[in-house]
């Protein structure tokens, strides 16, 4: 079911504008450069969790959610969506473009410190970037043709991926909880209206 039936429209909007007003009480506290106590029992039990095996697993998935990692995906899943899917072949790259101006805006008003003390914690820019990626793909995967099994499949692989990514981001101790969970709004909202414009604009009528 596509965004820009009325019903379906109106409920992704409402989706973005939670969202985003979740994202917009994270930021207010970690503005007052406050944590979560939450966020001191999670670091703590990640600290559990770390063993010399699981570094390099855990640096390899962080990569996916930088520049690095990312522009590769785009470049590729732009490509292949060329055939059958040109508006988000092109809107794709733009779309990722603009998460990362976000992010960088939206670090730099908060300037909240990783717990590692490096700068700008607030919010994740892996998990924003990813959760949009990911999620424009299980988007263009559920309004498919394609079989509700091979679907579902394929949108439960890019869940867990954002989900592993992030779990790396507190593994490799460069995030808090809040800011993970910061991003993963953040990225819901940026993501609900993004989809809901594109799929607008294509269908409006030719004057």
């Amino acid at each position: 079911m596509r965004f820009t039936g009325a019903p379906v429209g109106r409920c992704a909007l409402l989706a973005a504008t939670l969202s985003l007003a979740a994202f917009l009480a994270l930021a207010g506290v970690a503005a007052q450069q406050y944590w979560f106590e939450i966020d001191h029992s999670v670091r703590q039990f990640i600290g559990f969790t770390r063993h010399p095996m699981l570094d390099a697993p855990m640096r390899g998935f962080s990569v996916l959610g930088d520049q690095f990692g990312l522009i590769p995906l785009i470049a590729m899943t732009s490509a292949a969506l060329w055939s059958c899917h040109r508006r988000w072949a092109l809107a794709l790259p733009v779309v990722m473009a603009g998460t990362g101006g976000l992010q960088l805006l939206t670090k730099w008003a908060v300037d909240r410190p990783r717990p590692n003390l490096a700068e700008w914690g607030f919010p994740s820019g892996h998990v924003l970037a990813l959760v949009v990626f990911f999620g424009v793909i299980a988007y263009l995967l559920c309004t498919a043709r394609a079989g509700w099994g091979w679907r579902r499949v394929a949108a439960g692989v890019a869940g867990v991926t954002v989900l592993i990514v992030a779990f790396s981001r507190l593994y490799l101790d460069v995030h808090w909880l809040s800011d993970v969970a910061g991003g993963f709004v953040l990225g819901l909202a940026y993501l609900l209206l993004t989809i809901w414009l594109v799929e607008s604009i294509s269908r409006r009528p030719a004057q």
